[in-house]
């Protein structure tokens, strides 16, 4: 029935959060003046699939701050009929940062948060191959665990593709 849409529709997400205009250039735009982030270089920075923090780091080697971009959801409403899926694809784009103390962490998450938030704001529209953002989204924020360099804060931005193949 999907055809690897989930796949497909990550891939694309993928590519905005990876891309020219992506995170790293609203990074640059949003440190200017208050100071510096890092830029996401390192593939291990940006996976995809959603696995947990603590299972990610005993699985191999881990360097923060990570982004995980994964598909959480498809519904297939059949709001066009006689397409073989017309409805929409749940995105998740899931911010990791660490810190070795709790000062400053949540203001380092933010930051990220508000690079993700401008790249999913500035991609409003039809982004080909039968896929459709309307811009709205939602973002979350998680407890500080232990892990990573000390402590661990994530935030889970959530949003919906209209999608129609």
């Amino acid at each position: 029935m999907t055809n690897g849409l989930g796949s497909a529709v990550t891939a694309k997400v993928v590519g905005l959060v990876t891309g020219s205009s992506g995170v790293n250039a609203n990074l640059g735009e949003l440190t200017s003046a208050s100071g510096t982030a890092a830029a996401l270089v390192d593939a291990a920075q940006i996976r995809t699939g959603s696995a947990a923090a603590d299972l990610a780091e005993r699985a191999g080697t881990v360097k923060y701050p990570a982004v995980n971009i994964y598909c959480e959801k498809l519904v297939n409403s059949l709001a066009e009929k006689f397409r073989s899926f017309s409805g929409t694809a749940q995105m998740a784009i899931e911010v990791r940062y660490s810190a070795d103390r709790l000062d400053g962490l949540q203001d380092g998450l933010e930051v990220y948060v508000d690079a993700v938030r401008q790249v999913l704001e500035a991609n409003r529209g039809d982004w080909g191959s039968g896929m459709f953002y309307a811009g709205e989204y939602q973002v979350s924020f998680g407890p500080v665990k232990h892990g990573g360099a000390n402590f661990i804060q994530t935030a889970k931005a959530t949003f919906e593709i209209g999608v129609s193949r």
